[in-house]
């Protein structure tokens, strides 16, 4: 029987707390070996239900031989940089989305993973949930007809002012935190040929966005070659929505709570045709636990990194720049033993 994965994690952050040290410590083929944080007592309350152990720095961690990989659940900026550290450690990542910051250092750090025969994984867990191919065979099987369009929206209520998803520095803002779903799910069911062709990124209030840290809503409108279309709309200062539509030539399917249902929830997907319409319940399934298992998969198989990952790195900088808005500085900020945040 092959041993479990030794997996780290570096920092404390609220999704590694909630949902991936209890699915780490849960999965049968992994194990959670320790947790690092810049503050020891920080790493000792996170590693305690678990029986783990705590460890004060990312540097220790990295050069920890009792780890096989590591997952990042840090602010955007610093993604790349740690993930640079971990992989020259010869660790195998995972790490949360985005990846980093621009497709330059998505690219890098991609033919870094490959040549050091690591693994190297964003952390994109709607896509491992069955209820997606599910979607994908209906409009295989021409369910809806022809496709004609995608719509897709991720928006959140607004934000504490301190919040670090509003932080310039620490890579925040809703493309990268929220529009990162409805743009993954675009390429998961149009594929990677996708071109921006046009993109609107707002500031609060309207508001320069030289004088105003990041853009906290935004819009985006897509093609493939064969002139389908995807509408994505994403935001950190709106009525929770998260969704997905695909219009065919005779048809729609409407999925409700798309991108994080609970492990509890089956969800539905709604077909509507002329004069009919149908409710079509998908199995439960937990994304997280799903997403354990695809990346100890990865790492059993040595599985190189996903090519999706650099497509959409790529129409991220794309659509800031269609928006007008620079592109995102590249991750790479110096790191201490310690590293940014808890």
């Amino acid at each position: 029987m092959t041993a479990p994965l030794r997996v780290g994690v570096l920092g404390c952050a609220d999704i590694a707390l909630r949902r991936m040290l209890p699915a780490l410590a849960a999965a049968p083929t992994a194990e959670l070996a320790a947790v690092a944080s810049r503050d020891p007592a920080k790493a000792r309350q996170a590693a305690a239900p678990y029986g783990c152990r705590a460890v004060h720095g990312y540097r220790a961690l990295l050069d920890d031989d009792a780890v096989d990989a590591v997952y990042i659940p840090l602010p955007a900026a610093l993604h790349a940089p740690w993930t640079e550290a971990a992989l020259t450690a010869g660790k195998h990542v995972l790490a949360e989305k985005p990846l980093t910051t621009d497709a330059a250092t998505t690219a890098r750090l991609t033919d870094l993973a490959r040549a050091r025969g690591r693994v190297l994984m964003e952390n994109v867990m709607f896509v491992h949930h069955g209820l997606h191919r599910a979607v994908r065979d209906l409009v295989a099987d021409g369910a809806i007809g022809e496709l004609r369009s995608f719509h897709a929206a991720f928006c959140v209520p607004r934000r504490d002012p301190g919040d670090i998803r509003l932080r310039a520095d620490l890579g925040g803002g809703a493309l990268a935190d929220t529009g990162v779903y409805p743009l993954r799910a675009a390429l998961h069911h149009l594929g990677t040929g996708l071109r921006t062709a046009g993109a609107a990124l707002t500031h609060p209030h309207g508001a320069d966005p030289t004088t105003t840290p990041v853009e906290t809503s935004g819009s985006a409108l897509l093609t493939t070659p064969e002139g389908v279309t995807a509408h994505l709309t994403f935001g950190l200062d709106h009525a929770y929505l998260n969704r997905y539509e695909l219009h065919g030539s005779h048809g729609r399917l409407t999925v409700d709570r798309a991108f994080t249902p609970p492990a509890d929830h089956a969800p539905v997907i709604h077909l509507e045709t002329p004069g009919r319409g149908r409710a079509l319940r998908v199995p439960a399934e937990d994304q997280v636990a799903n997403t354990v298992a695809a990346f100890t998969a990865a790492v059993r198989n040595g599985t190189p990194p996903d090519p999706v990952t650099l497509v959409q790195a790529t129409l991220l900088d794309e659509l800031r720049a269609a928006a007008g808005t620079p592109t995102a500085p590249a991750g790479g900020a110096a790191y201490s033993n310690s590293g940014g945040m808890p």
